[in-house]
């Protein structure tokens, strides 16, 4: 049985499915591994413009599989195999959206956390619980949660290992948008059709200038985004889209 499925919704659309209901998805290196492979194959597929991750009713990912964990010694070879399959993930220049029912935990939230819009059902529940096991978030956790909420909000979660419910997260700024549990995947597709809609090159150029910029201070960071907004110029989808705004006709974005 594979642990993630590749699906194909819709023109433009890739759907990860996470699929170890048994476990409520709990992220093992099979779960990761297969994830970085999918992430890699559809690097070089450039009919994807778009990809949503989901897991099921019950649990997007209810975090690291603890019984792996559990054997792990603090020389284990499994460290290096597990960044290496994050880093898979950050590589991906496409728009990445998360869908979740159900729990969101640790390696879960932080593999939410890796992509670019998350959208959380009502009775969703994200957080980083990896303090009550006596270790800490290790896929990114500290920093994406600081980046997206700030440090006082993020240190209330993170030392207590409290849950938040989809409101809370929504509120801090980790969750883009709450929707009703029923209509999370339907959404999230949605959104994924109309990203994927847009011409891809602006659409990477955008994801490309907030994520490296974040890391910049402001003025290398406006500058960053000039030479990308400049760059864009060249390109044919400029054209076509600047065409049919001044013909008021639908644009026609080929990528180029």
């Amino acid at each position: 049985m594979s642990v993630v499925l590749l699906e194909r919704p819709g023109d433009g659309v890739a759907l990860l499915r996470l699929n170890r209901p048994e476990r409520m998805n709990a992220l093992n290196m099979a779960v990761r591994e297969s994830l970085a492979a999918h992430f890699t194959e559809l690097a070089s597929d450039d009919s994807v413009r778009c990809v949503v991750i989901t897991g099921d009713e019950k649990a997007f990912a209810a975090g690291a599989d603890v019984a792996e964990l559990a054997q792990r010694t603090p020389t284990d070879e499994a460290f290096e195999k597990s960044r290496a399959a994050w880093a898979a993930v950050v590589r991906y220049r496409r728009p990445i959206i998360a869908a979740i029912n159900g729990f969101a935990l640790g390696g879960g939230c932080e593999l939410a956390m890796h992509c670019d819009i998350i959208i959380a059902g009502e009775g969703a529940k994200l957080g980083q619980p990896e303090v009550k096991l006596g270790i800490m978030p290790g896929a990114g956790g500290t920093q994406r949660f600081v980046r997206a909420t700030g440090k006082f909000s993020a240190m209330r979660w993170l030392l207590t290992g409290d849950l938040l419910t989809a409101e809370q997260a929504h509120r801090t700024g980790l969750v883009s948008e709450v929707v009703a549990d029923g209509e999370v995947l339907k959404h999230a597709l949605n959104v994924a059709a109309r990203i994927a809609a847009l011409p891809p090159l602006a659409v990477a150029a955008i994801k490309d200038a907030v994520l490296r910029g974040a890391d910049l201070p402001l003025d290398a960071a406006l500058r960053l985004e000039a030479q990308s907004f400049q760059a864009l110029f060249a390109s044919e989808d400029r054209a076509e889209g600047m065409r049919a705004f001044l013909e008021k006709r639908k644009p026609e974005f080929r990528g180029r």
